[in-house]
């Protein structure tokens, strides 16, 4: 049963990962995906003597996307989220199509990388609340015969995801250890989250 709003919640998200996060959490709100250039923030912090870690970049693109769609929604609570990789000095993004998703997948095969899950709530331009969270992931030595497999199976929904994996599917087989929060993996630290949500009355407490 999802609950009744007392107060009007936005994700500033298109990622259907999200939403059926929240959905099944039976949050009730409305999708309006951010209108930012995540590429060019992300290549503004990690330019230059300054460079911002990989956590920070998480959160602050969070928070830019839940900014951006509450400027647009005056006294609405919005939901921004945002998802980061590193493979140790390397930051990856979505892979834009099928041979860039083989290509990431070999990157990371053998190896230990780390996903950042930053989420924001803004209200009229504010931010007022946001955190981080990061899991660590260690993909096996899979064998090429079964990269082609998943590859076949999955096709072209591998490319909306940073890794080229969905941990919820078959994509949990390429694993041999994973620490972390399950929803932080998913691209939302969902509980951390439920939590400011009551804390700022959105939710029932």
């Amino acid at each position: 049963m999802i609950e009744r709003r007392a107060i009007r919640l936005i994700l500033a998200s298109a990622s259907a990962a999200r939403r059926d996060m929240l959905t099944r959490a039976g949050i009730a709100f409305d999708v309006e995906p951010a209108r930012i250039d995540e590429r060019a923030i992300q290549d503004a912090l990690t330019g230059g003597e300054n460079e911002v870690e990989p956590a920070d970049i998480a959160e602050l693109l969070a928070e830019a996307k839940a900014r951006d769609v509450s400027l647009r929604n005056p006294g609405a609570l919005v939901i921004g989220s945002d998802q980061v990789l590193n493979l140790g000095p390397l930051l990856l993004t979505k892979p834009a199509d099928l041979a860039a998703v083989r290509a990431t997948l070999k990157l990371l095969r053998g190896k230990t990388h780390h996903l950042h899950a930053g989420v924001a709530l803004a209200r009229d331009g504010d931010i007022i609340w946001s955190t981080v969270e990061t899991a660590s992931l260690t993909m096996r030595r899979f064998s090429t015969a079964f990269l082609d497999t998943y590859v076949a199976a999955e096709g072209d929904d591998l490319c909306a995801c940073v890794g080229a994996f969905k941990l919820e599917g078959r994509g949990l087989q390429l694993f041999e250890q994973i620490d972390g929060d399950f929803f932080t993996i998913l691209g939302m630290p969902l509980l951390p989250l439920l939590a400011a949500l009551r804390a700022q009355g959105a939710i029932a407490s």
